[in-house]
């Protein structure tokens, strides 16, 4: 089965794929039925989540009922037991998803539902987005939103340093939002090489053929840089050894950024 999806996730094209997937993997998830992992996001319960990955396939990565992946699903945890829109904020604040994930923009276009407009989903080329834009150049007002997601996107643009600095432009004082990239924790420094540039070469190198750079645990300084309060949170230690499988989480940080 890992091999399959490894395929099939290195031949069809990202937009078509984000449109087919919601019908096919959850067919695939049949396989599976049984009990030993939960997704807290859709609270499907299957003997193991389906394995996924564009290079090497990671077991228990991919829930075959909303398509939530491991970084998905610590991320909800941390957004539903610790920030304003799991904690009855009296007003949920005007979020811009960038590159929206189906599992989490499906929980959000709910919570949102009798105030559509203040959740806006954006992207580069995705079918599933309300908005396209190039991150580098963002097409919006200063200070237009009180809360950012923005994730798996910074270690494939050409500039990542200009693409921080519209994130902090748009996003209102006293707004949060959470950048998360691929990281390295055993690499001190980011590695970026753009004179690479065979598709197979890079694809070894950088995980992905698209892939710009790997970031080390300099990556919080990085979006500093920009003037961010940054959070880097273990938050997967936060929680118990039974969630932790239960929900098969990862070893990743999130990083959490605020605008002072």
């Amino acid at each position: 089965m890992k091999h399959l999806i490894k395929l099939i996730l290195n031949l069809i094209p990202r937009p078509l794929l984000q449109r087919v997937a919601e019908w096919i993997v959850p067919v695939v998830g049949l396989l599976y039925l049984g009990k030993g992992k939960q997704c807290p996001l859709c609270g499907c319960q299957r003997r193991k989540f389906l394995p996924y990955g564009y290079v090497t396939s990671r077991e228990n990565a991919l829930c075959p009922n909303c398509l939530s992946l491991e970084r998905h699903r610590l991320l909800w945890l941390w957004l539903v037991r610790e920030s304003d829109i799991g904690r009855g904020a009296m007003a949920l604040p005007k979020m811009l998803h960038i590159a929206p994930e189906v599992a989490l923009m499906r929980k959000f276009k709910k919570m949102y539902a009798s105030t559509p407009d203040r959740y806006v989903t954006a992207d580069l080329e995705s079918p599933l987005a309300d908005m396209h834009f190039d991150v580098q150049q963002i097409p919006l007002e200063d200070e237009s939103f009180d809360a950012i997601i923005c994730n798996h996107i910074m270690e494939h643009v050409e500039d990542d340093r200009k693409a921080l600095k519209e994130l902090y432009r748009i996003m209102r004082r006293g707004g949060w939002g959470v950048i998360l990239s691929p990281v390295e924790l055993e690499r001190e420094k980011t590695f970026e090489d753009d004179t690479i540039t065979d598709r197979a070469e890079r694809t070894r190198i950088f995980g992905q053929y698209d892939h710009r750079r790997i970031y080390g645990r300099d990556y919080a300084a990085r979006l500093r840089e920009t003037g961010f309060e940054v959070y880097d949170i273990d938050y997967k230690n936060e929680l118990s050894k039974a969630e932790q499988e239960l929900y098969a989480l990862p070893n990743d940080h999130l990083y959490i950024v605020c605008k002072q």
